[in-house]
């Protein structure tokens, strides 16, 4: 594998993003945050990329949050910054907020493909995507209280909209695990996936959003997201706009005619 900490590649309209420190557990150093912020920055400005896929190198881990040898002590000032890396991780709020989606517009579905543990910032990044499947022996947990932080990338607002008050709770106060099998219980993943078939999944379901209407995708994904935590009057009108500019779209003919006349859609996201 490349030497560089994320590998972008792309598969037809997916894009493929892989933290790649498998060393160190695919820990958020630094450059690797900026090199993920920078990513999604360009994914969610390139209209031909329909979908993505987030992983991690190696079977050890997804990611196990912040590097606590690089990152988090450039935070509590314990480490001065050492190279431009560092002085861009401390100066750009924004890269903590890109890379786990908290108030940035992707724009795109994400499909997390969890090879392992998913811990800390790792796991916040994960409640920021919209399809999860993990391998078996995935554990997911948010220990900051136990190294003396909290979660701060979304984690406080978005795990007891997404689990069970009382499961996202004992998680984030005692730091504890859970593993892949409860994850799914508690509907944190969607799928448990055998790890030789992880990555194959991920990509089917990936392309196969990347072949419906891209307006349709990116209205379904806004308005869900905007809609969380209103009254149900404020999201029907979410809803009702979303369904004007899906309508208003040349692709919403195009269904329809391509259904009629027994051939697949050719949708080009306008």
């Amino acid at each position: 594998m490349s030497g560089l900490p994320l590998l972008h590649e792309r598969d037809g309209a997916v894009a493929i993003l892989t933290l790649n420190r498998p060393e160190a557990r695919n820990a958020l150093s630094p450059e690797l945050a900026c090199r993920l912020a920078d990513a999604l920055d360009e994914i969610a400005q390139d209209s031909s990329v329909r979908a993505v896929v987030l992983t991690g190198a190696g079977d050890k881990a997804f990611c196990s949050g912040g590097d606590l040898a690089l990152s988090l002590p450039l935070l509590s000032g314990a480490r001065q910054p050492e190279s431009e890396w560092d002085r861009r991780f401390l100066a750009d709020d924004g890269v903590n907020a890109r890379i786990a989606q908290r108030g940035f517009d992707l724009g795109k579905p994400v499909i997390a493909a969890v090879n392992g543990p998913c811990m800390a910032g790792g796991m916040e990044t994960l409640l920021g995507t919209d399809i999860r499947l993990a391998v078996p022996h995935a554990k997911f947990a948010l220990p900051e209280a136990a190294r003396g932080v909290i979660p701060f990338a979304g984690a406080l607002v978005r795990l007891p909209r997404q689990i069970p008050y009382a499961v996202a709770m004992e998680m984030m106060l005692t730091g504890r695990a859970i593993d892949a099998e409860t994850a799914l219980n508690v509907g944190l993943i969607g799928r448990i996936v055998p790890p030789e078939a992880l990555m194959e999944t991920a990509l089917e379901i990936a392309q196969q959003i990347a072949r419906n209407a891209p307006v349709a995708v990116q209205q379904i994904k806004r308005t869900v997201i905007a809609a969380s935590g209103v009254t149900l009057a404020e999201g029907y009108e979410m809803e009702d706009r979303a369904k004007a500019t899906v309508m208003a779209t040349d692709d919403a003919r195009e269904g329809p005619r391509a259904f009629m006349e027994k051939r697949p859609a050719v949708y080009r996201g306008v």
